[in-house]
């Protein structure tokens, strides 16, 4: 039996790279995912549909749900939510990977940029968790993972690398780093019950459809396998809440951690 056998979860920006990946991950384990992004259709630029990653679940015997969902909506938020629990049943996993980045010097963020950021990559996982956690408090169990990203961290220096200088990713890190002390906090809040609340990032560039588009990532860098990101993923999702919770993880070393074999 998969270890997430019997469950449900929501896994938001899974049109393609981490969000595919994860989803793939948990269904392969016994989930029944559903998958939700701002459209159904093909990106002009980008590969990947939410048709397509629900394909890809039921080819390898797994069972998914696509679901349209502009996280910039409150209804839209909602609805995603009702959706799921009518269709599939309660909600045991929700997965707050759906982002949008921005990459503009300082001067040039527009307010609605700014407005934008913080909706997706802040606002919707507070919303959705707030959505789905009666019925996880009602089954005293659950699982919420949000995912991150090192631009989190504070910029080292003086003197500073040239990412910190000329990345442009100030907003896009701001709201990350909003999101990881609202992982921490929340998963205080859940401890006693039974609710694991954590987040997760890359520990270098993973090369997805989005990224290789906006050539966010230098020439060079480091590049970590979307598979290790799903598989510290899965962790998160089936882990001890009294034991793993309040983690500001990222993929790889959270692997080394546990004596888990890291995918190549």
């Amino acid at each position: 039996m998969g270890r997430c056998e019997g469950r449900v979860a929501i896994v938001t920006g899974a049109s393609r790279g981490i969000g595919v990946a994860i989803a793939e991950r948990l269904a392969a384990e016994g989930a029944s995912v559903a998958v939700a992004a701002r459209s159904l259709e093909a990106h002009p630029r980008l590969p990947g549909t939410l048709r397509e990653t629900v394909e890809r679940i039921e080819k390898q015997g797994g069972r998914a749900l696509a679901i349209q969902a502009d996280l910039l909506d409150a209804a839209s938020r909602t609805g995603l939510v009702q959706e799921t629990e009518a269709k599939l049943g309660p909600i045991d996993i929700l997965v707050n990977n759906a982002a949008a980045a921005f990459y503009k010097p300082f001067e040039q963020i527009s307010d609605k940029r700014f407005r934008v950021a913080f909706e997706v990559n802040m606002r919707a996982p507070f919303e959705l968790a707030q959505l789905v956690l009666p019925g996880m408090r009602q089954r005293r169990r659950g699982w919420i993972l949000n995912i991150s990203s090192a631009t989190s961290q504070h910029p080292v220096g003086p003197p500073y690398a040239a990412w910190a200088t000329q990345s442009g990713d100030l907003l896009y890190a701001s709201t990350k780093a909003a999101l990881d002390r609202f992982t921490t906090g929340l998963a205080a809040e859940l401890y006693t019950e039974n609710i694991a609340v954590n987040s997760l990032s890359p520990v270098a560039a993973v090369m997805t459809p989005g990224a290789t588009a906006h050539a966010v990532v230098p020439e060079g860098t480091f590049v970590e396998p979307v598979e290790v990101m799903a598989e510290a993923a899965l962790v998160l999702c089936t882990c001890d809440p009294k034991q793993l919770t309040g983690r500001i993880a990222y993929s790889g070393p959270l692997l080394e951690e546990l004596g888990l074999p890291i995918p190549h």
